[in-house]
């Protein structure tokens, strides 16, 4: 399914955004599409003003694979996977919260 996202634009990437992810594009979430050997990358995110569709290929090695909580990516890991930053080992201390 992902290499056919390689092949689309704004209107189908948004088509498979809400067909087979269930999910809304005016949601505010990044939506994050690889093809099949990981050398390509799409990103579609809704900002005020429309659409906006960031593609990278890399020329060398391929996209991580990060662990997903939930099926979703945090923003730090995001940014790590397109900078092609693997991290084999993070430990995230507690903040302090007055909760």
């Amino acid at each position: 399914m992902m290499d056919i996202a390689m092949r689309k634009s704004f209107d189908g990437l948004c088509g498979l955004v809400i067909s087979l992810m269930q999910r809304q594009t005016i949601s505010g979430e990044v939506f994050e599409f690889l093809n099949r050997s990981r050398t390509h990358i799409k990103l579609l995110y809704q900002e005020d003003g429309g659409f906006v569709l960031y593609y990278k290929r890399l020329e060398q090695a391929t996209f991580g694979s990060p662990e997903l909580k939930k099926g979703e990516l945090s923003w730090s890991d995001l940014v790590l996977l397109v900078e092609g930053i693997r991290v084999v080992m993070s430990i995230q201390k507690k903040h302090y919260s007055l909760q």
